[in-house]
């Protein structure tokens, strides 16, 4: 299984309790996920409050005219520092993301890495190539601009 890796730096001018009360918060999701993916949560388990083991069901347009249900479980949580989701059913073979919070001067640096597979072997590579990468990428890319303009402090 070849596994494909992410890893995103981004600097937020907040403190770190802001950081982490909005991204521990799947709520939130929608607000950094492009809208062309039609984003919707269907349920979570265990309240608002983030916690290990939380399962967390939504409906993603993943290419255009294919649109899913992607389960993940919230599989590590360490308060106001990271945590860890993963796919549990959805287009991944494997769907890895943690997400990491340091206080800096100024503000918080939060870290993204994402392990992933695709599944169909030598099919999915392909798929990868074509633009499984580039998606991911403009994902991530997307969030990255929608963070800097939401915490801008003038």
């Amino acid at each position: 299984m070849k596994i494909y890796r992410l890893h995103r730096k981004q600097f937020l001018p907040i403190s770190l309790q802001e950081a982490w009360d909005f991204f521990s918060s799947p709520r939130n999701l929608g607000k950094i996920t492009p809208s062309h993916m039609n984003f919707e949560i269907l349920s979570q388990s265990g309240g608002e409050k983030m916690h290990e083991g939380q399962i967390i069901r939504y409906k993603v347009t993943v290419l255009p005219f294919v649109r899913l249900t992607w389960v993940t479980e919230i599989t590590g949580v360490t308060e106001g520092k990271s945590f860890t989701d993963e796919q549990r059913k959805g287009p991944y073979r494997l769907w890895r993301h943690t997400h990491t919070f340091h206080e800096v001067p100024g503000g918080v640096e939060m870290t993204d890495v994402v392990e992933y597979s695709i599944p169909l072997g030598l099919f999915g590579r392909l798929a990868h190539w074509l633009f499984v990468e580039r998606e991911v990428n403009r994902i991530f890319d997307y969030r990255f601009t929608v963070l800097q303009t939401y915490f801008h402090k003038p």
